[in-house]
């Protein structure tokens, strides 16, 4: 089986006598490749290198719009294999093959719009008096640590690596154990374009491995997106070495659908922002909120749309692949079943087989109605093609249950009123808010992040340039003429 290497200090690390980890395809529920569980000693040779390259001479006489040539040239070579890319997304998450091209440009996106922002970096003056020049430069933070969820390994690897390079930083990627496949093809391309240490792309148990780095004392700066539980030990191992952080975590997003919506619209959104990447999606709109007196007719029409879904593997380019792996599967059927059992789904609730690949991981998308809101279905993240629905009368009323999570992440508003829709956004805890919309095609551009126990920090946009440089106050007295 093919053994996927980790790329330590300008070398590759091959899996001889080190522990090993399967990686499964999920569609077919099947080992495709094997990584390595990294060690210690691992570990210490990346952060190593890597601050030896940061201090390089090496790496800091690269100007930075050089360095903003690598990132566009790494866009261009990320376009021209886009094929290949795509299909090994397609079997390192499962997700059909439309999803996975998207994904696949909006990584050449984000490397092409950092490169573009390298040499655009700037500090400013400050006047004080006259005799003292003020400058503030931007420097950037020194060793990066960028932990990646398996939901978007190409994309979340890119919007973070792309930011920090572009920064003058040095990189020391840590993928997900079930999904190394899309990084190790980056990894590739760069290895000889960089010096030594400069960009190191480690694998292995999270929990292991990702506690050894997040613990680390010459680390200067970590970017985490996962669950809210790992984010917040993530926060304590950094905090012991007064390390900052960048937390993408957890949500239940709403979709709000006023009586008023454009429908078909609606309807179309709605769908989309539970099944993207089967739900496994932190962002996934997984409570629909919807008015009273147009509940019946809304639902009516998206029982059809979710009856209509095409399930499969990933490569056959369906509506919605399998979930990620055993556990997704085992706690996703759990569920399911206890939802059957109280009556609360009104369409789906069944896991499936499908010809010729009944060992992947496939169920239905499902819809639940009849809950509390209180309901631990409608409050924790399911991370599931699994949509429950409320109603509301009012449009306080719809506000007060949209933000009665712990979470803030993304919301949807579906209104024709542009007074009601910008009210309700302006009082909405979430970090983005779409207006008959859900989700911008990506929104490279577009400063991602949460409210509340969704994170800290924003990821995506120019914003995302801060979480890579600190700042640096130069004051310089100066005599006049003698």
């Amino acid at each position: 089986m093919n053994i996927i290497p980790m790329f330590i200090n300008g070398k590759w690390i091959t899996g001889e006598g080190e522990q090993l980890i399967d990686v499964y395809n999920p569609s077919t529920g099947e080992p495709m490749a094997q990584i390595i569980n990294a060690r210690d000693v691992h570990v210490e040779e990346a952060v190593h290198a890597a601050r030896q390259a940061f201090e390089s001479r090496e790496w800091r006489n690269i100007k930075p719009y050089e360095r903003g040539q690598l990132l566009t040239a790494l866009a261009a070579y990320i376009r021209e294999h886009a094929e290949e890319l795509s299909l090994l997304e397609c079997k390192d998450v499962g997700k059909p093959l439309a999803q996975a091209q998207a994904d696949i440009e909006a990584a050449a996106r984000y490397f092409e719009f950092y490169g573009g922002a390298a040499d655009k970096v700037m500090g400013d003056t400050i006047p004080i008096e006259d005799g003292i020049l003020n400058a503030v430069v931007l420097e950037p933070v020194g060793v990066t640590v960028h932990i990646v969820p398996w939901n978007y390994p190409i994309q979340i690897t890119s919007r973070s690596v792309a930011a920090a390079i572009a920064t003058g930083n040095v990189v020391i990627v840590k993928s997900a154990e079930d999904t190394p496949l899309t990084t190790h093809a980056i990894t590739q391309w760069l290895a000889d374009k960089l010096p030594p240490g400069v960009f190191q792309h480690v694998t292995g148990y999270g929990r292991e491995v990702g506690a050894l780095l997040t613990s680390h004392p010459h680390i200067n700066h970590i970017t985490f997106t996962g669950s809210v539980p790992t984010g917040i030990a993530v926060m304590k191992a950094a905090a012991e070495n007064v390390v900052p952080v960048t937390l993408e975590l957890g949500g239940k997003s709403p979709n709000i659908v006023f009586a008023d919506a454009p429908f078909e619209q609606a309807v179309e959104g709605v769908v989309r922002a539970i099944i993207q990447n089967a739900g496994q999606t932190c962002s996934a709109g997984a409570r629909l909120l919807v008015e009273a007196s147009v509940k019946e007719a809304f639902l009516q029409q998206l029982v059809k749309c979710f009856e209509a879904i095409r399930i499969g593997p990933g490569e056959a380019d369906v509506d919605m692949g399998p979930l990620l792996n055993e556990n997704q599967y085992v706690k996703i059927a759990t569920l399911l079943k206890e939802a059957q059992k109280d009556g609360y789904v009104i369409t789906g609730g069944e896991t499936l087989q499908i010809k010729g690949f009944e060992k992947g991981y496939y169920v239905q998308p499902t819809i639940l109605d009849g809950l509390t809101h209180h309901h631990p279905f409608a409050q924790e993240e399911i991370f599931g093609p699994i949509l429950t629905v409320f109603t509301f009368e009012t449009v306080e009323e719809a506000i007060e249950l949209a933000n009665s999570t712990q979470y803030g992440l993304v919301a949807g508003v579906w209104s024709e009123n542009v007074n009601t829709a910008h009210y309700v956004a302006s009082r909405l805890q979430a970090g983005q808010v779409f207006i008959n919309n859900y989700g911008a095609a990506g929104g490279i551009q577009m400063p991602f992040g949460g409210y509340k126990k969704s994170g800290i920090g924003r990821e995506k946009g120019l914003v995302a340039l801060r979480n890579y440089t600190q700042m640096k106050n130069i004051a310089i007295k100066y005599a006049g003429p003698t």
